[in-house]
Formats: C-alpha cells, sequence, structure tokens
C-alpha cells in the first residue's frame, strides 16, 4: 500500500490523528519487532503487546493451530514476551522512522505468576515502563489462556485497575479490552463501569473459548479462538456497547475482520485485523483501507 492510499483518509480518535482506521491487532507482534514494517504495509496503527512487567516464556509450544475450514485460529500463548522494558526500548528506537498518522498502542497485562490479589499491581509496573512512548494503552483483562485474568471483567475490580492505571498512564488514552464471552448483562455493566470511569475506550473484543459450529480438526485444542466464527459476536457485541455508551467511548473492533466482509463495522471508531490477514495475506490490509 502506498504512502498516499495509506494515508488518504486520516481520522481523529482518542486526541490522536490516525493516518487511517485500520490497525494491527495485539499478539502479532509482542515485542515491537517490526513496527516500522507494519507502517509499511500501509496499517494506521499497531498495538504491540501483550507485554508483561516481567518477561516470561508463556505456554509450551505447540501453541498455535489453525482451523482452515472455518478461517480461525485457536491460540494458547499464554502472553509470551520480553518485558515492558524491552518493548519500551524498541518503541523509543522506532519512533524516528515512522511515518506522520502511524499510531503505536500497547497491549497490557499481567504476569502468570503473579497472585490475583496483586494484579493491579503489574498493570501499574507494566504501564509506568511503557507511557511514555506508547500513544495509546490497552489493558487486556480477558485473555482465555493466563488463569484467574478474567476475573478482571469484574466492574469493582475494573474500576480499581483504571483508577490506579490512570494515575500513572501520563495522560495517554486508556482501552480496556474485553471477552466475547461475556452475556449481556455483564457486558453491560463493563460498559457502564468504563463509560464512567477515566478511560477512553473499549476492544471488542478478545479471543474466545466457544467452539459452536467449528468444524476443523484442531478445534478440540485447547485456547482461545479468533477470526470469522467471531464477527457476529464482534458486531453484536459493538452495536450494544455503542448503545450504551452513546458518543462518551471509542470502539475499537477485533475479531472477524477481514475475509469477504472487511473494513470498520458500523458502531465502531477503528478496526483491527490479524487472524484474516493470515488467510488472506497483507493485500487484505489495502483492500480494508481502501473500504
Amino acid at each position: 500500500l502506498s504512502e498516499s492510499d495509506a494515508s488518504r483518509a486520516p481520522v481523529d480518535v482518542m486526541g490522536l490523528r490516525f493516518r487511517n482506521r485500520i490497525g494491527l491487532g495485539a499478539g502479532f507482534d509482542k515485542d515491537g519487532i517490526a513496527i516500522g514494517g507494519w507502517a509499511a504495509l500501509g496499517f494506521g496503527f499497531v498495538e504491540l503487546g501483550t507485554v508483561t512487567p516481567r518477561p516470561q516464556a508463556g505456554n509450551p509450544k505447540p501453541r498455535l493451530f489453525r482451523l482452515a475450514d472455518d478461517e480461525a485460529l485457536v491460540n494458547r500463548m499464554a502472553f509470551n514476551n520480553l518485558g515492558a522494558d524491552a518493548l519500551a526500548s524498541r518503541i523509543r528506537d522506532a519512533r524516528g522512522e515512522l511515518p506522520d498518522g502511524f499510531v503505536v498502542g500497547v497491549n497490557i497485562g499481567r504476569n502468570r505468576d503473579t497472585p490475583d490479589d496483586r494484579a493491579v499491581d503489574d498493570y501499574v509496573a507494566a504501564v509506568r515502563s511503557v507511557a511514555e512512548v506508547a500513544d495509546y494503552l490497552a489493558l487486556n483483562v480477558s485473555s482465555p489462556n493466563t488463569p484467574g485474568l478474567r476475573d478482571l471483567q469484574d466492574p469493582a475490580r475494573l474500576t480499581e485497575l483504571l483508577t490506579a492505571v490512570e494515575s500513572v498512564a501520563m495522560a495517554r488514552p486508556i482501552l480496556v479490552k474485553l471477552s466475547p464471552d461475556l452475556d449481556p448483562g455483564e457486558l453491560d455493566a463493563l460498559v457502564a463501569a468504563v463509560r464512567d470511569s477515566p478511560a477512553a475506550g473499549l476492544v471488542l473484543s478478545n479471543t474466545t473459548t466457544e467452539r459452536s459450529g467449528i468444524r476443523s480438526p484442531n478445534a478440540a485444542e485447547e485456547g482461545g479462538l479468533s477470526g470469522r466464527p467471531l464477527r457476529e459476536r464482534m458486531r453484536g457485541a459493538v452495536t450494544r456497547a455503542r448503545h450504551l455508551a452513546g458518543t462518551r467511548l471509542v470502539i475499537v473492533a477485533s475479531g472477524g475482520i477481514g475475509g469477504d466482509e472487511p473494513g470498520v463495522p458500523p458502531g465502531a471508531d477503528l478496526a483491527q485485523l490479524w487472524t484474516g490477514m493470515i488467510y488472506a495475506g497483507p493485500g487484505l490490509i489495502g483492500e480494508t483501507v481502501r473500504r
């Protein structure tokens, strides 16, 4: 995608200028290895991570599986990354080579061995490491691959987390990435909690543990499922959250973007590619941006 095509429809979201509305979702480049490469491919933004305060190896391999019949993936990576300080250094080194309007977000989680009652401390520590170099922050409270992580999807606990993170975020916009497995009442309560907090918005959504309707043999693998099967669930969550939040929250659509229905879905401000690019290749970026 040429620079002119990548920048032909800039938008202002969260007080940031995005050269276009299509980004790379978290989990593809956990450690910021190819920041400039994502810009060169035409993305408007990248969400690096998920990163934790301390380095960790994640789950043993194999931990990523194709479900080709469903245009889906199952992963049980479990936040393998080199740590927040290493990522901050990589972002700092890449900054001078990035085009105008290419936004760099950082997705943050907790270390697997951190006790549940100290989870907030992990997010605060990681934010302290990356806030200076990140354009925005995304809090991952919904990965199914870290035991206890989804317990943070409780309105009171999420409010506590957002209050703590906001105090060290250096005024960076904060997003919250939620699970697609929430029932409507749970989603409503969390959207309300985020709406009434200092956060800027939501990423909808993470991977699912559901397997209904999946045909591929690898469906039995443990982990979170991403790709085309999430599309309708994602669209429903975006529509519901927009209705509840009005214009107060930014919504980033993630899950099932691409294929025969690329682009930013109704109700969302931005969209992220991931699994769709695995199956369609990098040409999907330009196709989606042009929509």
